[in-house]
């Protein structure tokens, strides 16, 4: 399944939310050397109750609008 993530990194709170026909994932992590990207595959994990590794970014890795792969 491919979904759409908007991303707000250095958020206060971590979580996810869907609007729309989108998600919007809530990150502590900044923007840098992919730490934002880490931690959205480890909330994308939690919601959706799947590991870690069934997770994939497959466009937008670097922009705050990606595009998910969840196996």
């Amino acid at each position: 399944m491919k979904i759409t993530v908007r991303v707000k990194p250095n958020a206060k709170k971590i979580g996810v939310e869907k609007v729309g026909e989108e998600y919007v994932a809530f990150v502590r992590a900044p923007p840098i050397e992919g730490r934002a990207n880490a931690e959205l595959i480890e909330v994308l994990a939690e919601y959706f109750k799947v590991p870690k590794s069934k997770i994939r970014i497959v466009s937008g890795a670097r922009t705050k609008k990606k595009i998910v792969e969840i196996d």
